[in-house]
């Protein structure tokens, strides 16, 4: 059961970054890869970016494509991440599962999942999607797109992700949010 997609995703501040990121799976995919280590902003602003460096966003394309250029087109000024050639080498990584395990069609990782359970396997199954990451795209699925396998409030997060963003206040909201989240995490663990 799908709901009408967002005509964008509040992740980035620039109406361009977050219609593509709505538009195309593979880019809120590669988004989530180069989202650590950096700011929101900056890592779902990279999927515009990369396409408007190499000229496409598609997973088949990338995923052949010589590796030293993808690599450039990482490093090229502003770099896309913090660590562009890891970055380059995951989103290749990314693509060639996508191109290879769903014919290129990044969309049918959730499209074709019968379960919550499933849909997160899906989604750690892919390169650079680890389980924060998956509960945070479940949330982002089920809450802006409207794509809820059965069970999938089971796999879905129960604290503050960008599934719950809707606005650019939002997003700093859930910043705030996901800060205090971080602290508490890291005073039960120091607790232990």
């Amino acid at each position: 059961m799908a709901t009408e997609a967002p005509a964008r995703l509040h992740f980035t501040g620039n109406d361009e970054a977050d219609a593509l990121l709505a538009e195309q799976p593979l880019a809120l995919l590669i988004g989530f890869v180069l989202d650590q280590q950096v700011p929101v902003q900056k890592a779902f602003s990279g999927p515009l970016e990369l396409k408007r460096r190499i000229g496409t966003l598609d997973a088949a394309a990338i995923a052949g494509m010589d590796p030293g250029e993808l690599d450039r087109a990482f490093r090229e000024r502003p770099a896309l991440h913090r660590f562009p050639g890891t970055m380059a080498m995951r989103t290749q990584e990314l693509c060639a599962a996508i191109a290879s395990d769903y014919d290129g069609d990044a969309a049918r990782v959730w499209n074709e999942a019968s379960t919550g359970r499933d849909l997160e396997q899906r989604l750690l199954g892919l390169p650079g999607i680890g389980p924060m990451k998956a509960r945070s795209l479940i949330a982002i699925l089920g809450k802006r797109f409207g794509i809820r396998p059965s069970g999938w409030e089971d796999v879905a997060p129960t604290h503050p992700t960008l599934g719950d963003v809707d606005s650019v206040e939002a997003l700093l909201e859930y910043q705030a949010k996901k800060r205090a989240h971080k602290a508490a995490m890291r005073g039960a663990k120091a607790q232990t």
